[in-house]
């Protein structure tokens, strides 16, 4: 009763002033007519607030996000369904629920005749233009009398995250190079010597299944030999994302950070799509949960995406390289690089005899301050320590920057006489005779 009372909206504070007013003129007027009236006035937001606050509302409230994952200034779509589960009829609802301001407005909603077994859906669009995750809700729900007279809130807890990613671009195919790694036994090769049986079994080991044993090069060699395991090596590559603050300009989604993340989320799907491994790593290291692993295209790209989605620029002056140490990191590096500093050559020079093939997008991060500021020292450091490099401006077309990328590869290797390199495809690899 006291949290109803509280809850008198205006024109019930109305009603109780003129009561007791009209109450107070009657006893000093000698009006019992009056008073009569000022009883009736005073005493109807008095059992709407009993009404209100010996009621008990039980709703129940589905909220669904469609789709959780979305590109940034793509629209999503955000579906409430209400429901009265209980048996007290309510005059009006008014329904609000909470969002991030990057994402709109509030939306608010008017329901009424709300009574037993009551159910309404109701759906409303959101849009952001930043990318980062997002919890919508929780819902707010304020009840009303069917007179107006007093208001109650209640609030739901639940909440339903929406990743907003990065926006992409797609690109063209170039040549990458790469060396093809893993850990399969199918390695990809051309038999070079003997026959297919001779690199499709290996010797056995404890723990092998018996139905794997390749009988004919048993008896030939006198050993027990198997089939090998018919997993097939993968092509890997590193997604490196230079995102320390004092290698960018500029503030906010117009600055040379948020054109680097945009860079790395669409090399990421490109990559996925040409069969790449991909896994990434920013100045702070990498990320175990981001680490390689076997998945389609399709598959492979959410978590990249939902990573770069919440990447943020961080204040340290020197890069990371304890994944450098690791076994079997010498596939393809593409690194999306900005500013950088004499410290950080040394870094870089590693990163490049540590991969196979390294490739590097230089952000112009001086152009973000001033068109007329623009400096390609960046890109010209890059191809001072063996990397394939270009630059990215403000102004430039992502996939034109990434074709002369391409280009460059196909000049230098003419310039050395050799063919461009390309993804290897797996050969097939002949089943082996059972028992």
């Amino acid at each position: 009763m006291r949290e109803a009372l509280a809850g008198l909206t205006v024109r019930g504070r109305a009603f109780v002033a003129a009561g007791i007013t009209a109450i107070v003129c009657a006893i000093v007027l000698g009006q019992p007519s009056l008073s009569r009236v000022g009883v009736l006035v005073l005493a109807l937001p008095l059992i709407s607030a009993l009404f209100i606050g010996r009621s008990r509302y039980r709703l129940a409230l589905v909220r669904t996000v469609n789709p959780q994952l979305v590109a940034a200034g793509q629209p999503a779509s955000v579906s409430l369904s209400l429901a009265n589960e209980g048996r007290t009829p309510s005059g009006v609802l008014l329904l609000e629920d909470h969002l991030p301001y990057v994402l709109g407005t509030r939306p608010r909603f008017v329901l009424e005749g709300i009574g037993h077994g009551w159910h309404r859906d109701v759906t409303y669009q959101i849009r952001s233009d930043v990318r980062g995750r997002f919890e919508i809700g929780p819902v707010t729900v304020r009840v009303k009398d069917p007179f107006g007279l007093v208001e109650l809130g209640r609030a739901f807890r639940t909440t339903v995250p929406l990743t907003v990613t990065p926006r992409t671009v797609p690109l063209h195919s170039i040549p990458l190079g790469g060396a093809w790694t893993g850990s399969g036994d199918n390695r990809p090769r051309a038999f070079a010597m003997g026959s297919a049986e001779d690199v499709t079994v290996r010797e056995y080991r404890r723990g092998d299944d018996l139905r794997r044993v390749h009988w004919r090069s048993s008896a030939r060699t006198g050993e027990l030999m198997v089939r090998r395991e018919e997993q097939p090596w993968e092509s890997r590559a590193t997604l490196f994302l230079d995102n320390r603050v004092g290698s960018h300009r500029g503030q906010g989604i117009a600055s040379s950070l948020e054109a680097a993340v945009s860079a790395a989320a669409s090399i990421a799907v490109h990559l996925s799509k040409r069969g790449f491994t991909v896994r990434l790593v920013t100045a702070a290291g990498e990320d175990s949960a981001h680490d390689w692993h076997t998945r389609n295209a399709d598959l492979n790209t959410g978590p990249l995406l939902e990573a770069l989605a919440v990447v943020q620029p961080l204040p340290r002056p020197n890069l990371d390289t304890g994944w450098l140490t690791e076994v079997g990191g010498d596939g393809l590096l593409v690194a999306v690089l900005g500013h950088v500093e004499q410290r950080d050559i040394p870094v870089l020079r590693r990163m490049h005899s540590h991969s196979g093939s390294a490739l590097a997008v230089a952000v112009d991060v001086n152009a973000w301050l001033s068109p007329d500021a623009g400096g390609r020292d960046a890109s010209a450091v890059l191809s001072q320590q063996g990397w394939r490099s270009v630059s990215l401006g403000p102004t430039d077309r992502l996939e034109a920057v990434w074709q002369e990328l391409g280009r460059r590869h196909t000049q230098s290797s003419r310039s050395r006489g050799v063919a461009p390199l390309a993804p290897m495809q797996p050969e097939p690899v002949p089943s082996g005779e059972g028992a």
